[in-house]
Formats: C-alpha cells, sequence, structure tokens
C-alpha cells in the first residue's frame, strides 16, 4: 500500500501526536527522556511489521516528503548559524570536532576487529562501522556499491540499509537513559518549566516554549528557507562527482549560514529566532517521525549473528565512549551531559536524532546553550567530511 505527500503527511502527524501522548502517559520514557518522534515511530514500525509477517501488508511512504522535512531541518540550522554567536563555540567546538573524528576512528577499527574475532569479511565490519552508524542511510547506500566491488561480498546493500536501520533506532534510544545516568551522578534536579519558558532561548533549545511570531515574520524567515533550499539544491547538483561533492543537506545548511550572516552584516533587519525555531522544530519532528515509522524492520531478519553481535558492542562502544570521554572532556558538567547525549544521536544514527535526544533533556532540566550551538554543525557538517575521509582510508587499508 502507498501513501502520496498528503496521505504520508497526515499519517506522521498522527503518529507524531500519539508519540506526544504515550511520552506524557508514560514516566519511564519520560525518565529517560526517549524523543516523542522515536516513541511513536518506532511504535508503528513494529505494527506494520507485525501486519507484514502476519498478512503480507507492506506501507510505502512518500520519500520526498520525508527528505524535504530533512533539508528544512538543516537549512534552519544553517539559518540559526549567526556568526557573532558561533565565536562563543571556541576551543569548545573543536574538542567535540576531535573527540568525533576520534570515535569515527575507534569505531572503525572496533568493527574490523571484531569481524576478525569472529572470522568474517573484516569489509563487513566496516559495514557495521562509521559507513552506516555515523554515516546513516545515506552514506551506507553510497559505499554499497564500491565495497561489493572492492572485496566481493554480497548483499552490501541490504546489509548496509539493516544496519542503519539499526543504528537510527538505537541512536535515539541510548541517548536518554546516558543523559539520565549522567544526571543522576551530578544531582541535577529537573527545571521549573514555566520559569525555563518564560526566559530568552537559544534556537531549538526548548521546542514547547511560547514564541513571538506573527504571519509576516514567518513569511519572511520562509523565504529566505525557500532561497536557501533552492541555492543549496543547485550547488548540491553542480558539484556532483567532484572534489566538493557533498550531501544535499550539508549545501542547504551552508547556504543558509550564508544567507543568515549576510542579512546581518548588510541589513538592519533582525532575523526572527521564533519563527526558525518553528520551522525547524516541525521539520525536525516529522522527518524523525517519517524515517522510523517508515522502517522496514523485516530488514532486520537479514542480519548474519556475526554481524548483529558487532552492532551491538558498537552500541556499547558508544554508550561508554559518552559517558567517559564525551563527558569527561567536553567539562563534566550539565553541557557535557547534553552533549553526551548528542553523540549517541549522530554516533549511531542521525544528527536530527541528536537534537531530539537533547531537546527531550533541556526541555525537562533546563538549556543548554553550548550543545545547541555545537551538535548541529558538528553533526550536519564536519562529521560527513571526517568520516568519508576515514572510510577512504580504512578501504584503502583493507583492499
Amino acid at each position: 500500500m502507498s501513501f502520496n505527500i498528503f496521505e504520508t503527511l497526515a499519517a506522521a502527524c498522527i503518529v507524531l501526536l500519539l508519540g506526544f501522548f504515550i511520552v506524557k502517559k508514560v514516566k519511564f520514557l519520560q525518565d529517560y527522556n526517549i524523543p516523542e518522534p522515536v516513541v511513536g515511530g518506532f511504535l508503528v514500525a513494529i505494527i506494520l511489521y507485525a501486519l507484514y509477517l502476519t498478512m503480507g501488508l507492506s506501507f510505502k511512504f512518500d520519500v520526498a516528503l520525508q527528505t524535504a522535512m530533512m533539508l528544512f531541518f538543516f537549512t534552519s540550522i544553517g539559518l540559526s548559524a549567526d556568526f557573532a554567536r558561533l565565536k562563543k563555540g571556541g576551543k569548545p567546538l573543536l574538542v567535540f570536532v576531535t573527540i568525533t573524528g576520534v570515535f569515527i576512528l575507534l569505531q572503525n577499527v572496533f568493527g574490523i576487529a571484531i569481524a576478525k574475532i569472529l572470522d568474517i569479511n573484516p569489509a563487513y565490519g566496516l559495514i557495521a562501522g562509521s559507513i552506516t552508524l555515523t554515516g546513516g542511510h545515506g552514506t551506507g547506500a553510497a559505499w554499497a556499491e564500491s565495497l561489493t566491488n572492492i572485496f566481493q561480498i554480497e548483499g552490501a546493500m541490504e546489509l548496509a540499509m539493516a544496519c542503519a536501520t539499526y543504528g537510527l533506532v538505537m541512536g535515539g534510544l541510548i541517548g536518554g537513559p546516558v543523559a539520565k545516568a549522567l544526571i543522576k551522578k551530578s544531582k541535577i534536579k529537573p527545571s521549573n518549566t514555566v520559569e525555563l519558558h518564560e526566559q530568552p532561548i537559544e534556537t531549538f533549545e526548548s521546542p514547547l516554549s511560547k514564541r513571538r511570531i506573527s504571519v509576516r515574520n514567518m513569511i519572511e524567515t520562509l523565504t529566505m528557507m525557500s532561497l536557501a533550499l533552492a541555492l543549496g539544491l543547485f550547488l548540491y547538483e553542480q558539484a556532483k562527482g567532484t572534489w566538493i561533492e557533498l550531501p544535499n543537506f550539508v549545501w542547504c545548511l551552508f547556504v543558509g549560514v550564508v544567507i543568515r550572516n549576510a542579512v546581518a552584516h548588510f541589513s538592519n533587519y533582525i532575523v526572527n529566532e521564533h519563527a526558525i525555531d518553528i520551522l525547524g522544530n516541525t521539520g525536525l519532528y516529522l522527518f524523525l517521525t517519517i524515517a522510523i515509522m517508515s522502517l522496514q524492520l523485516w530488514q532486520l531478519q537479514g542480519l548474519a549473528t556475526q554481524v548483529l553481535v558487532i552492532l551491538i558492542l558498537q552500541t556499547v562502544l558508544l554508550i561508554a565512549f559518552a559517558r567517559f570521554v564525551t563527558y569527561k572532556f567536553m567539562g563534566s558538567d550539565y553541557d557535557a551531559i547534553v552533549l553526551s547525549a548528542g553523540h549517541c544521536g549522530f554516533g549511531l544514527g542521525a544528527t536530527p536524532t541528536a537534537v531530539a535526544n537533547m531537546q527531550a533533556i533541556t526541555d525537562r532540566y533546563g538549556p543548554s546553550h553550548k550543545a545547541f550551538l555545537i551538535v548541529p554543525m558538528v553533526g550536519a557538517f564536519f562529521v560527513d567530511i571526517i568520516n568519508n575521509v576515514f572510510i577512504k582510508l580504512f578501504v584503502s587499508f583493507l583492499s
């Protein structure tokens, strides 16, 4: 059964509302800060999986809407990136980039090592490493054909999609518990949500707080976003096959940064952060919901036992790394806790998952300006560059 764009939108909204309802009613999900899109989307994915097994029914949602919502989210990150504010990232930004790079290196070394211990082709350890976990479905699909040709392995595409699916789900599930353990260790108490929402906020930090927007500034913001999307996708097409080829969302984010700072530098116009926040969070929540409820969980049946062992151990590795390395080197404070949850999101899943993880925490315990300044930029831009460099190095080493 196929859903068109409007049917997909309606289904995603209903599933997302279901996620909000369940999280509100289930204390366990609140305590461990599990994001609403993950809860609603995964529950529906399980239901659809059951229908597939018992009745042979499969559901296909409109991919174009999912892609559009992802691009909306990343473009909004670009438009919120004021250079004057980015300077505040300073040393912590560089430290987090370094930590991210170290983990990507470790992720691949660990995956290959476990594959050799299990006596399977080391290329499988690379697939169950940063290619699909840090890289996600896009990077997995992009490298699958090359890995098939270079290492003569079968089912690389299906395996890559299954590994990325596992990572997307687990990235949204482990961030909250990791943060919960660190919060308990630090003895941090939940903030008064009323007081929190009345304070000035940074974009994306508190998705449930009140907004000061009007039709005019919403249209003005939508104009900037649409221009960034159009130009970003144009540059993406032009860069295909060249040395500067990057994912489409990176180009949209980059153009958003340029537009935001050009407007700030050459005019007196004040960009409405709240309008960016509304549009960006709407894109984030809908993208995650559609992505997770669209997961074909029966693909996981095809995972070889050995590869599943690698994925489980990779999950344990990230939990330990986030708790003892990311947390420590980012300052061992509340900001470090939120950053650790974010690292869990894009270390296994994707940047939107990282942001959703952090939102679930900050909405309850208070804002973290540092985390919401660093994670979206690192997860959306630096990670892809670093990851692809390491992937090429490891492929060359193994071949």
